[in-house]
């Protein structure tokens, strides 16, 4: 399975966008704010996984 997200100025022509992809079999549908900031929070814990351990003590001062 393929995807892609589409960002546009206007509702119109997205809404355009999504009835093409209908009448093609595609799926579509439209992603809430809060939906485009889960992808965005899942993307961030993606890259920041390395699997390496770090000192607790020193991250907390750096947060200082």
């Amino acid at each position: 399975m393929e995807s892609a997200i589409i960002t546009g100025k206007s509702k119109k022509d997205i809404q355009l966008l999504l009835n093409i992809a209908e009448k093609m079999g595609m799926k579509a549908r439209i992603l809430t704010k809060d939906d485009l900031e889960d992808i965005g929070m899942a993307k961030a814990i993606s890259e920041g996984n390395t699997g390496d351990l770090i000192d607790t003590d020193e991250f907390l001062k750096t947060l200082k």
